[in-house]
């Protein structure tokens, strides 16, 4: 793998905020609503990189924000280098603000926002391009999916999770041919989902 990419077994996470903004204002007093549900983002980058004290260096987020008027972005909080954000959700959503006050970057083109966080123009369909073109494999969250007995475990992962709102005929589009699981029978939320992903990768 390229080196922006890591040359190591890593976890991918891609979280879709269909109506998070990707640019303009934030209100961190009210990130599920004004923020088009920018907590459960938060959260899930909680969830996806901190440990007690300290980060998962093997595991990257991959925020895909597909809300408001302008051009969808994604921020990429890569744990081998991050530094300088809190494990709360505030913290993390505040970066993201910060984010949503620049320029989209061209699709493709990773800009660094501060260290350990990078910002791209695209969607999901990019990101999916851009994982198999370096070797990770995409496992889509869903209810309907197979066991989690059929992920493979040579390889670097990269699992899509949806917020709030059920994938669209975009997002499936994009995943077509990627594994697709269910963690159970109930719906779980996204955070939650990824800390039982955790859990069952540490034990390989």
């Amino acid at each position: 793998m390229s080196s922006i990419w890591g040359d190591r077994l890593e976890r991918w996470f891609a979280i879709i905020g269909h109506r998070a903004p990707s640019s303009g204002a934030l209100n961190l007093n009210d990130l599920p609503g004004s923020g088009g549900r920018m907590d459960v983002l938060a959260r899930a980058v909680n969830a996806a990189l901190f440990v007690s004290h300290g980060i998962r260096e093997d595991s990257h987020v991959m925020l895909h924000l597909m809300g408001g008027d302008g051009p969808p972005r994604r921020i990429w909080f890569n744990g081998s280098i991050l530094r300088g954000v809190r494990p709360d959700e505030r913290s993390i959503a505040g970066q993201i603000k910060g984010i949503l006050k620049t320029a989209v970057p061209p699709r493709g083109r990773f800009d660094e926002f501060t260290m350990g966080i990078l910002h791209s123009g695209g969607d999901l369909g990019q990101t999916i391009e851009e994982w198999r073109s370096q070797g990770v494999s995409p496992v889509v969250l869903d209810a309907d999916g197979g066991g989690y007995s059929g992920v493979p475990s040579a390889t670097d992962l990269g699992f899509v999770i949806s917020d709030d709102k059920p994938l669209t005929e975009d997002d499936r589009l994009a995943l077509r041919g990627a594994l697709s699981i269910s963690l159970g029978e109930r719906w779980l939320q996204g955070h939650s989902c990824i800390a039982i992903l955790h859990h069952l990768l540490d034990g390989n």
